[in-house]
């Protein structure tokens, strides 16, 4: 299941790049937060916190118990951060999306592929991971952290498509078509042809010698 997070908010009274600027200077992130039929609502983070958050590794998947003045927390998904382009590490701006248990959402999870497919252990054969993620629609509390699928059974020139991939709790998204991983046949190295040598004004004799030759 996802994982999940606290985070502590404040209301941003003052809005625009200038207000924006100082607050990442003072070590705040600024903020918004949509979705489930309310306003959106102009925020302020702490930066330590939405990174450390960031370097979890889950990030886009983590459900946030986010407290807002000292409200009762709501929970809320990460829908969009912005970086500085120059600096990566620098956040410039965190967008938050709230859910509620009973509303499905749509997110992106990743697709971990798991186990050797037939075709590479036994064929020598290499695998080629077409897609890294699929959007998929369900319940907060249904999200997992990726999507494991099994690919054991791949041989040489076999793929796997959206449509084979089935979720108990949730809908995927994307075309059922698109193939997310192919097992292709291995490159076969042709040997460049050996260069002629060149030819001299006289052929040269290649004899064995005699014994009388040695001799002397």
């Amino acid at each position: 299941m996802a994982q999940t997070a606290n985070l502590q908010a404040a209301v941003r009274r003052d809005t625009g790049k200038g207000a924006a600027r100082s607050l990442r200077r003072e070590g705040k992130v600024p903020a918004v937060i949509y979705g489930h039929h309310r306003e959106p609502e102009a925020l302020v983070l702490e930066a330590p916190a939405v990174g450390r958050l960031l370097k979890s590794g889950h990030a886009s998947t983590t459900m946030i118990e986010l407290a807002i003045d000292g409200r009762a927390a709501v929970k809320a998904m990460l829908r969009e951060v912005q970086r500085n382009p120059v600096k990566q590490h620098e956040i410039l701006h965190v967008d938050l999306y709230e859910v509620t248990a009973n509303e499905k959402i749509t997110v992106s999870l990743p697709v971990h592929l798991v186990g050797t497919a037939e075709g590479v252990r036994n064929a020598g054969g290499v695998l080629d991971q077409v897609l890294h993620a699929l959007d998929v629609k369900m319940l907060p509390g249904d999200i997992p952290d990726a999507l494991d699928v099994d690919i054991a059974h791949l041989g040489i020139g076999q793929s796997l498509y959206v449509r084979d991939i089935k979720i108990a709790k949730g809908d995927v998204l994307n075309d059922a078509d698109l193939p997310v991983c192919s097992i292709v046949a291995p490159r076969t190295e042709v040997e460049a042809p050996v260069a002629a040598e060149p030819v001299s004004g006289e052929p040269e004799l290649i004899r064995k010698a005699k014994a009388d030759e040695t001799a002397e």
